[in-house]
């Protein structure tokens, strides 16, 4: 495979010492992964390894991320922003562990749930992963009075029915092409077909990751 284009590295806007802020996102769900400085030795060699490399402002070098750990970051995409003075790397994480305590995210800190230490914390990403994040927990932890709890301990009967109900009423709010109910209804119809993931041990990466694929393969038909 060869190396990206770097013509863009003439267009970022470095700081007086060179440098230019990277966020690390996870490429399917869209967790914030990690913040670090990339210069544009940085920024070349991680085009032409496909795999992220930063500046240590702390050891003055080049970091390949995860060369020690093993917890390397696979370059999926690169985008700037508008003032081109900040780089955005979409990354497939190596290990599922982005941060130097041993979390996904460095991010597992918030304003209404204050942790100096990573523990049993959920990473911001999108609603749908946030959402089976909660039914696993449900699995591993159930809760009394949890209408989760209640289809997992039914198992495939009530789950799969409840799937074929909500089913029945998108495509009823279709017919009747109401926006509200059609959302609405597919709400209903997508937490469903998690439980039932959840249930079979798959995960919602799983399916992001297959769209993900289709989206870059041959078309149908």
């Amino acid at each position: 495979m060869q190396p990206w284009n770097t013509a863009f590295i003439e267009d970022l806007r470095f700081n007086e010492n060179g440098l230019i802020p990277a966020i690390a996102q996870d490429w399917l769900d869209g967790t914030v992964l990690m913040f670090a400085w990339m210069n544009r030795v940085s920024i070349e060699k991680t085009l032409k390894s496909k795999e992220v490399h930063y500046w240590s402002r702390s050891r003055k070098e080049i970091w390949h991320k995860g060369a020690t750990s093993g917890h390397t970051q696979i370059l999926k995409e690169l985008r700037y922003d508008c003032d081109a003075d900040v780089i955005l790397l979409r990354i497939k994480q190596t290990g599922s562990i982005a941060c130097h305590t041993g979390a996904r995210s460095c991010f597992f800190s918030n304003s209404s749930n204050y942790a100096k230490e990573q523990g049993d914390v959920s990473y911001a990403s999108d609603t749908s992963s946030e959402l089976f994040e909660v039914i696993k927990n449900r699995v591993n932890n159930p809760e009394e009075g949890s209408y989760t709890n209640k289809l997992l301990r039914e198992g495939d009967n009530k789950i799969l029915k409840k799937i074929g109900e909500e089913t029945a009423e998108f495509i009823m709010a279709c017919k009747e092409d109401s926006k509200i109910e059609i959302a609405n209804e597919a709400a209903d119809l997508i937490f469903h077909l998690q439980v039932a993931l959840a249930h079979h041990k798959v995960n919602w990466r799983d399916v992001l990751e297959v769209l993900a694929n289709r989206r870059n393969g041959p078309r149908r038909e």
